[in-house]
């Protein structure tokens, strides 16, 4: 019975997964022609006119409020913004698709419990021979299919996208897509703390709306923190960690080679997977002691 609601839930959310993933895709053959374009032409040129690197990120990403939140979501201040493969890699950390994605992945967690009860379809659900952990079940396991595939559709972009402009055949500039596959594990990572604490949210209500709300507003203020946090290191920093997007490091597995000798790479990867996990076991246990409401 729970392959059969998996198939069911696979189903229902191939059309979401559908247009998310073309999104995704689109967005990193767009972000490998932006790369081509401002690492080979325009910088090129400028360099050629005589402005230096260094004064054109002051100017870009100077002291000012502004210009340190942009370095801050652009990967800090490691990225060089003359190197094609830097500059790829902040497709990973751009605020679009992760909002595509995370939108993904909550929506889908929300309409799994709260969602069903909302329609009234709950009730009839459980009016088959089916367990509520089984539910739970079904739910994770459509986390372990759907998000893989949404990773790989967003590494087959990177791919089209970099040998499409060129961006392969640079030389020692050039943007090696296998470098872009470890980050993919962060990006899973991510969206399975958003479908977990989701999942549990969406556990504890019966308003689909509201789960949505609360679930946006929660991830939209740990973004924010992070950020700031970046800026202001000294009253804000110490909130960092306590955010999903502090431990969504996939620039680090991109740039460095040996991030799988780094303990820390593995332990950012670790606090998102155990964020998901936690949310899921909260959502299973409360989803198995709730009263249902009936349906309004």
């Amino acid at each position: 019975m729970t392959w059969a609601l998996t198939r069911k839930l696979l189903r229902d959310v191939r059309v979401a997964w559908i247009v998310v993933a073309t999104l995704t895709f689109l967005f990193q053959i767009l972000w490998a022609r932006v790369t081509s374009r401002v690492t080979t032409q325009i910088l090129t040129a400028l360099q050629g006119a005589g402005v230096s690197l260094e004064v054109l990120q002051e100017v870009l990403l100077g002291k000012e409020f502004l210009g340190q939140m942009v370095q801050a979501i652009l990967g800090g201040e490691q990225i060089r913004l003359d190197r094609p493969d830097n500059f790829m890699s902040i497709s990973y950390v751009h605020p679009l698709p992760l909002t595509i994605l995370g939108i993904f992945a909550i929506g889908r967690a929300a309409n799994a419990i709260a969602g069903e009860i909302d329609r009234g379809t709950m009730e009839l659900l459980l009016a088959q021979p089916i367990r509520r952990t089984q539910v739970i079940v079904a739910h994770l396991v459509v986390d372990a299919i759907v998000f893989p595939a949404l990773c790989l559709v967003l590494w087959l972009g990177t791919y089209c996208g970099t040998w499409w402009m060129g961006l392969q055949a640079l030389g020692n500039q050039r943007v090696d897509p296998l470098h872009f596959l470890p980050a993919l594990m962060c990006v899973f990572g991510l969206l399975f703390a958003h479908s977990g604490v989701t999942m549990w949210i969406s556990s504890l209500g019966r308003h689909r709306p509201r789960v949505w709300g609360w679930a946006i507003t929660i991830f939209l203020c740990m973004f924010l923190l992070n950020v700031l946090g970046q800026i202001w290191e000294e009253p804000l920093g110490w909130i960092r960690p306590y955010t999903v997007h502090y431990h969504y490091l996939p620039q680090c597995m991109i740039l460095h080679d040996d991030w799988y000798g780094s303990a820390n790479a593995w332990l950012h990867l670790l606090v998102l997977l155990g964020v998901g996990a936690i949310g899921y076991l909260f959502a299973w246990v409360t989803f198995c002691r709730r009263d249902l409401p009936a349906p309004l």
